[in-house]
């Protein structure tokens, strides 16, 4: 007998109440209503993804603790334990220890129109141009550095060491993608770049500056290559010459919505080949 199934056996209520708590816990109306609760609690709702609660140390080692008792299948119980770790990571965001001590540019992608183009294309089709695309962009990332943090439907979040090397990666990105045709379809990418010291929890990244690298990204419209300033400064001075591009100060239109949850003073630039 493992050591895990002694705890859960240990902590079992014995007769028709345990069979009443189990079944309660495995309801999907409850499951659904702690997780709307955890959707107003403060810090990230999707805290005990599977790349939230791997790795070594802090949240993530109190989280595969919690893990053990309630297991990794829904249930009310886990939901309730994971939204107590999400707020207990809010506050460490709070008092300053949620930053970072080690810089790296974090590059957000995605599709532009890919949601309109996949209602009318159809599940199969979809997944041919996921798959496309996933090869077309993730290896340039790897093969200069970057990690692949995770895939967000349509695009990916990654994490570089180098501003230089997330740059020259997205170009290469972008130059595959070119080249990606499905059923007549070929998919454009939006990017956003911005370099910070955001705080690494379970393979994940959290804090503002991921937040900022988001809404650059947003920035993009149809297509673009964005980045923050902060990037901008952390290139080398002959890197955007040698990829071929020149920077354009980014300047929100008339009717498009603010960027939230960022800065008033971000500064954006849009990167164009000379």
């Amino acid at each position: 007998m493992t050591e895990t199934s002694t705890a859960r056996r240990s902590t079992r209520v014995p007769g028709p109440l345990s069979s009443w708590l189990e079944a309660t816990n495995r309801r999907p109306e409850i499951i659904e209503l702690v997780r709307r609760a955890r959707a107003i609690l403060p810090g990230d709702p999707s805290f005990g993804d599977p790349l939230s609660t791997t790795g070594p140390g802090g949240a993530r080692a109190v989280a595969r603790v919690a893990d053990r008792f309630v297991g990794d299948h829904p249930g009310a119980a886990r939901e309730l334990g994971l939204g107590a770790l999400q707020v207990w990571q809010a506050a460490l965001e709070r008092v300053g220890r949620g930053k970072g001590t080690t810089e790296v540019t974090i590059v957000f992608t995605d599709l532009v129109a890919f949601s309109s183009w996949s209602l009318a294309a159809g599940d199969e089709a979809t997944l041919e141009l996921l798959r496309e695309v996933a090869k077309a962009i993730e290896p340039p990332i790897v093969e200069r550095g970057g990690h692949v943090v995770k895939r967000l439907g349509d695009g990916v979040m990654a994490v570089f060491a180098s501003a230089d090397r997330a740059v020259q990666a997205v170009v290469a990105a972008r130059e595959n993608l070119a080249k990606v045709d499905v059923n007549g379809f070929h998919p454009q990418m939006r990017v956003g770049i911005h370099t910070g010291t955001p705080r690494e929890i379970g393979g994940d990244w959290l804090g503002l500056d991921v937040t900022i690298a988001a809404r650059v990204m947003e920035a993009g419209g149809n297509g673009n290559l964005m980045i923050s300033a902060a990037t901008l400064d952390a290139l080398a001075p002959n890197t955007l010459e040698e990829l071929g591009l020149t920077v354009k100060p980014y300047r929100r239109s008339f009717f498009a919505a603010p960027l939230q949850g960022v800065p008033e003073d971000l500064r954006i630039f849009t990167l164009k080949e000379a």
